[in-house]
């Protein structure tokens, strides 16, 4: 069953997705991925995109950001996020980097692709448009976390760093803790080169675990490349950290096949707005 389900929403709020078992489950979260729509941008932006390293009227992301904190139950000063550089840097949001990134690049948590956090009234953020969003969540010691997981950080294993961070600053149990991957490109629209394959291969050898490979490669039509499976990547590394297969739930949505609904990097050739991912515990 996909755990994304989108919601109903009413006219003029953002587009977003939930992962509706966690929420239902575990009523003091808020988690999920936002879609293009419902914001207040024009093209080649419209209409909600969410970051502000792109070419966009920081107006009118901020208005953006406004709407989807208040939708998902938040106050806006609430809302924290990264300098996302496709690296592995994972950083602690403690009370007092409450709302840091909200407003302007500057203040963001610097060069950093996770977060996590064990505060409630703490939004956490961040951005895409392919890569893949990687969440998690520790029920035991009422803690969260984001990664950004583009190819970089897939093969650098920031899903192990996040599972490592969380269980050194709140003492999370691997085979306690829940872990999601979100929406980005699926392997039936992501070709690489044999550069990235080198080190997709560090991961899952070839002549160690055929079956993984299959899982995670295909051929593609053109020669020297392969189709990658970045989703299935990050669940074999999330199995590896020790989160077990049963706590993991996994999308089947593609951004790329899907932009009346996602902004995607590649299909839209490098002009597009981004999405993002968040998760955060409310103040009881």
């Amino acid at each position: 069953m996909e755990p994304f389900v989108r919601v109903n929403i009413k006219d003029g709020e953002p587009e977003r997705l939930i992962i509706r078992s966690w929420e239902d489950a575990f009523p003091e979260l808020s988690v999920g991925f936002t879609g293009r729509g419902g914001g207040a941008g024009a093209s080649p932006y419209e209409s909600l995109n969410l970051a502000l390293h792109v070419e966009d009227d920081p107006d009118v992301v901020v208005e953006n950001r406004a709407r989807l904190a208040q939708a998902v139950g938040f106050s806006f000063d609430s809302w924290t996020c990264g300098e996302q550089v496709h690296d592995t840097r994972v950083g602690v949001v403690g009370t007092e980097h409450r709302g840091r990134g909200r407003l302007d690049r500057t203040s963001s948590f610097e060069d950093t692709d996770g977060l996590i956090t064990d505060v409630q009234g703490v939004l956490l953020t961040s951005f895409y448009a392919d890569c893949v969003p990687l969440y998690f969540f520790d029920p035991a010691h009422h803690a969260v976390g984001l990664a950004h997981a583009g190819w970089k950080g897939t093969v650098q294993q920031i899903a192990l760093q996040m599972v490592q961070k969380m269980e050194t600053e709140y003492g999370s149990r691997r085979d306690e803790l829940r872990a999601a991957i979100g929406p980005s490109i699926g392997s039936c629209c992501y070709e690489v080169d044999d550069h990235v394959m080198s080190k997709v291969r560090d991961i899952v050898p070839a002549e160690a675990q055929p079956e993984l490979v299959a899982k995670v490669t295909s051929a593609s039509v053109n020669p020297g490349k392969s189709m990658l499976n970045l989703k299935e990547l990050n669940r074999i590394i999330m199995i590896k950290a020790g989160i077990l297969p049963s706590h993991i739930e996994c999308t089947s949505w593609c951004t790329s096949c899907n932009t009346d609904l996602f902004f995607s990097y590649r299909k839209e050739k490098g002009v597009t707005g981004r999405m993002a991912s968040w998760i955060g515990m409310k103040e009881r």
